[in-house]
């Protein structure tokens, strides 16, 4: 089972920023969400995290339908946005323990594992600060942890890499190789194509709130008649079709 995005056509109010757009995410695979600014990447996760309802088409996830059953959906995503969404209220402890709340997790497993990751990331000592205290990194790195501490089937992440260090970048690529590897699916979206082209298993890449090319790197390359062309050639390339049209 899988995310399966079928001729989704939506956007905001009556404009369709999206148009036809189809595309899947398998189990234990990480997919590149690729494209320039204003091409709809933020309109599809924002459809597919359940922001926006589609004008037509349909978003499954496991046999559940986002439209039909929404509270059985979302119990399956985790997402991390790509500027930080905190509560100044709340300390970092509170923000975890809302999140268990919210998933419906137990307390104690989901604290040994929140724990192992608040060490990755640095945060351990940090329980009792507020988000004032916290860089536009630290605050990044909430909210990665407040995401992979669940057991998300699916794992959606915004310009993941944006606010962090190269440590904190290296930590976050190994724990979305270890959620692969328990058969998680993730979506991310992201402009640092050296990184994507390294880790993406396949990519999809959108144009005008259209899917232009999909598949991996080298179905890629193959579509665009490049055999040694890299992730960063097919963008360039997508970013220069769509100034001409």
């Amino acid at each position: 089972m899988a995310l399966e995005v079928e001729h989704l056509t939506g956007g905001y109010s009556q404009l369709p920023v999206l148009k036809d757009v189809s595309f899947n995410v398998q189990p234990g695979e990480l997919v590149g969400l690729i494209g320039l600014n204003g091409a709809g990447k933020s309109t599809t996760i924002n459809h597919v995290i359940g922001l926006l309802r589609p004008f037509s088409g349909s978003i499954i996830l496991n046999g559940q339908n986002l439209q039909e059953n929404a509270a059985a959906y979302k119990r399956q995503i985790a997402y991390v946005p790509e500027t930080p969404i905190l509560y100044d209220e709340l300390t970092l402890k509170e923000h975890l323990e809302l999140t268990m709340l919210a998933y419906g997790l137990d307390r104690d497993l989901t604290w040994q594992k929140a724990h192992q990751l608040l060490k990755i990331f640095r945060l351990d000592n940090k329980l009792d600060w507020f988000p004032a205290n916290f860089s536009k990194g630290m605050k990044q790195k909430v909210m990665i942890v407040s995401a992979f501490m669940t057991d998300a089937k699916l794992f959606i992440v915004d310009e993941p890499f944006y606010g962090l260090d190269p440590l904190a970048v290296h930590d976050l690529l190994n724990l979305i190789e270890e959620k692969k590897a328990q058969g998680a699916g993730i979506l991310m979206s992201t402009h640092v194509l050296d990184t994507a082209q390294r880790y993406c298993d396949r990519f999809i890449l959108l144009a005008h709130g259209q899917v232009k090319a999909h598949g991996t790197l080298k179905e890629l390359q193959q579509k665009a008649a490049g055999a040694g062309e890299t992730l960063d050639d097919i963008y360039l390339r997508l970013a220069r079709d769509e100034s001409d049209e």
